[in-house]
């Protein structure tokens, strides 16, 4: 039985193409070096019964062209790009495994803090240019820390930002009181959390509830010294409203590994000498590659992993 890889990411890693083979020798993988969408993603996915997909958008209109695909294993972690509802129709079985990049995320999002904190890509790049400012900065280590979505990400966000000292926040729709506790974590509501914290940080997923949620009138009611960084979903932060606040001085400075396009569009945004972007690198280390890939080769014979 062959499976159709359609992430382009996974077939880079040599150890995940001879793990999978091994079971199924017969794997076909996308080459583009990009994700596929609409017809040449149809016409990859016919005559397997099985995929792997990362980037791609799987809607109705994929689902009903390709009638025999039963199984999609997710290499990733984030669901936004696939229409469960869809899939539940179209007999589709779509396996997931939570949290398999969380220390990489995490990692990132507190590199994102450091840098912010201490300018050091802005001054980077003065330097380079034959510049010499030293205007200071501020400590992780006195900062209070806010995360907005406190899941598998989010609470390791706030175990590797309170190994620094920080002072840490939550908001979250869902109940953490153990981990909370564990922590000495102080959770709020969205907006005192925003009023109060020197650090934003998001770590929610991508849905309709989500969408616009950090916006003009969340990022008003950040203090005008505080940062955000954005490492989960490109449309949850008002792209459009933060480059208005940067510009204005409203909000110190701004990090995101995400966009609502990507590559991002808004080259005014990306230029700006208080933001820092890189290319959604969040879970593209050695360690979360192979975690995803095995989890994704886990999910095509795991009933198990299945999404209720």
């Amino acid at each position: 039985m062959s499976v159709a890889v359609a992430s382009h990411s996974f077939p880079k890693h040599a150890t995940l193409r001879r793990e999978l083979e091994a079971r199924y020798p017969d794997a076909v993988y996308n080459g583009t070096g990009r994700p596929l969408a609409g017809d040449d993603l149809v016409r990859f996915l016919r005559g397997h019964e099985r995929a792997i997909t990362g980037l791609e958008v799987l809607d109705q209109a994929v689902f009903s062209a390709v009638p025999e695909l039963r199984i999609v294993s997710k290499y990733g972690v984030g669901l936004d790009m696939i229409d469960l509802a869809a899939a539940s129709r179209s007999g589709v079985s779509v396996r997931w495994t939570r949290g398999v990049n969380r220390q990489a995320v995490a990692e990132l999002a507190i590199a994102f803090m450091l840098v912010l904190g201490r300018s050091t890509v802005t001054l980077a790049r003065e330097i380079r240019d034959g510049g010499w400012r030293q205007p200071g900065g501020r400590q992780l280590s006195s900062a209070s820390v806010g995360i907005v979505g406190c899941g598998d990400i989010g609470q390791q966000v706030a175990r590797l930002a309170a190994a620094f000292g920080a002072r840490i926040l939550a908001h979250d729709i869902r109940d953490y009181d153990a981990f909370y506790h564990e922590l000495g974590v102080t959770p709020l509501a969205l907006d005192a959390l925003l009023a109060e914290a020197d650090f934003v940080t998001v770590h929610v997923p991508l849905d309709a509830s989500t969408r616009g949620l950090i916006g003009a009138r969340e990022i008003a009611r950040m203090k005008p010294s505080a940062f955000l960084v954005n490492t989960a979903r490109g449309g949850i932060v008002d792209e459009a409203a933060l480059k208005a606040a940067l510009i204005e001085g409203r909000l110190a400075g701004a990090a995101c590994d995400v966009y609502a396009i990507e590559p991002p569009v808004d080259r005014e945004l990306l230029l700006l000498p208080n933001f820092v972007g890189t290319p959604h690198i969040g879970g593209s280390t050695e360690e979360a590659a192979l975690a995803m890939g095995r989890a994704a080769i886990t999910g095509l014979d795991d009933p198990a992993r299945q999404i209720s």
